[in-house]
């Protein structure tokens, strides 16, 4: 389908444009453009859309988030929708979103609902994102609900930033640590090898493995590279089963040094999650449903399965949380109070911020115990190449005293 640019005069006579990709002719855009309410000015016929290349774009969750927050004002200042998305449209920096928002326009245009049309991009508008725009739309309430998604989304670049730059420091010493080694494998390992090989020195056990290993590296790293691919392809395929990917998601949240975060995270997600859905009118048993979705985790999956049959019986929210050591004291409490009082919402809300507090804190802890223990790896495996290379040397120089 080929791209129109237009220029049309809405119901009060203000001109607008933009561009629709999903008719054959002007006159089929003319009709398109009569069903909301605009009469065609004029139309430019452009290039073949772009629309099948877009998989090939990357959107940040920060632009998601600033969308959002632009997008919540602008309706909430008493602009029509699509007047919002055309401005958002033209707003656009990265091309990909652009085009994005254009179709989801053109899919309101049409007559689309605003989740369905946001629900092509599941990819990019969250689960969150799309259940908030569905509880906006139902409940009449699509200002506040886009509101609460920037916020939320805005939350989360901020944790993702706050992890990344936690582990900045550490992965750097992990991918120095692996640089230096292979180093000392490939360019001084051998040198030492045909110097020792030249005056027949005797070579003990870490001579000999250094020098193994720095036969394989330079000979076999077409091999090694071929291995690689290999194994990252096959994992990849393993991820894609259930079975695979429930049993890592359970070992995510028991593994070592890393499972209590882990697991904080994951209640982090739902709670916050689950609070601001319910504050919008969303029901206690669909709003576990989409926090557990967010939450992203299939052990966690199967806890919430099981708290959905206990709270459709009777039972209490704070009462099922209780009787799964993965949710927190905090939010144990704060969910009790909040029934108690009639305000759950707000309560578990409080919770994820205090939670939230606590990730941090635990990060910092975490950090504190690891760099240390990175730099005294790197030494131990630096100080044990090195003593590799410099022991026939000095048994050598034994021999010739």
């Amino acid at each position: 389908m080929p791209v129109f640019t237009y220029v049309a005069k809405d119901e009060k006579g203000a001109m607008v444009t933009g561009t629709y990709a999903d008719v054959g002719s002007s006159s089929e855009l003319r009709d398109e453009l009569d069903k909301i309410g605009y009469t065609l000015v004029r139309a430019r016929k452009g290039k073949q859309s772009n629309k099948e290349n877009r998989r090939f774009g990357r959107v940040k969750q920060a632009d998601v988030a600033t969308f959002a927050y632009k997008f919540a004002g602008m309706y909430t200042a008493g602009l029509p929708i699509l007047r919002c998305l055309e401005t958002l449209e033209q707003q656009a920096d990265n091309p990909f979103f652009r085009d994005i928002i254009t179709d989801v326009r053109e899919g309101v245009a049409s007559g689309s609902s605003l989740r369905d049309a946001f629900g092509k991009y599941r990819d990019i508008f969250s689960d969150f994102f799309l259940g908030m725009i569905e509880a906006g739309e139902v409940g009449g309430k699509l200002g506040d609900t886009l509101q609460m998604s920037a916020v939320y989304l805005e939350k989360q670049v901020q944790l993702k930033q706050k992890l990344i730059s936690s582990f900045i420091y550490p992965v750097f010493v992990s991918v120095m640590c692996l640089l230096v080694i292979t180093f000392l494998l490939i360019f001084v390992i051998p040198v030492f090898s045909k110097l020792y090989a030249q005056v027949h020195a005797n070579m003990p056990g870490p001579t000999l493995v250094l020098v193994a290993a720095s036969n394989f590296v330079r000979t076999c790293w077409p091999a090694a590279i071929i291995i690689a691919g290999l194994s990252m392809l096959g994992i990849r395929k393993l991820f894609k089963t259930a079975k695979f990917r429930a049993g890592w998601d359970d070992f995510k949240l028991n593994m070592p040094i890393f499972g209590k975060l882990n697991r904080m995270l994951v209640i982090l997600h739902f709670t916050r999650t689950f609070a601001m859905l319910l504050s919008v009118g969303v029901s206690v048993i669909k709003s576990l449903e989409m926090a557990c979705v967010v939450a992203h985790n299939e052990t966690f999956s199967g806890i919430i399965s099981e708290m959905k049959k206990s709270i459709q019986s009777g039972g209490s929210i704070a009462g099922s949380f209780k009787k799964y050591d993965i949710f927190v004291p905090v939010i144990v409490q704060m969910a009790s109070s909040g029934e108690e009082v009639g305000m759950l919402p707000e309560m578990l809300g409080k919770g994820a911020e205090l939670l939230d507090k606590d990730v941090e804190r635990a990060i910092n802890s975490l950090l504190v115990k690891l760099e240390p223990a990175l730099t005294l790896a790197m030494g131990l495996i630096v100080g044990f190449i090195l003593m590799g290379a410099y022991l026939p040397m000095f048994d050598y120089m034994g021999h010739l005293k």
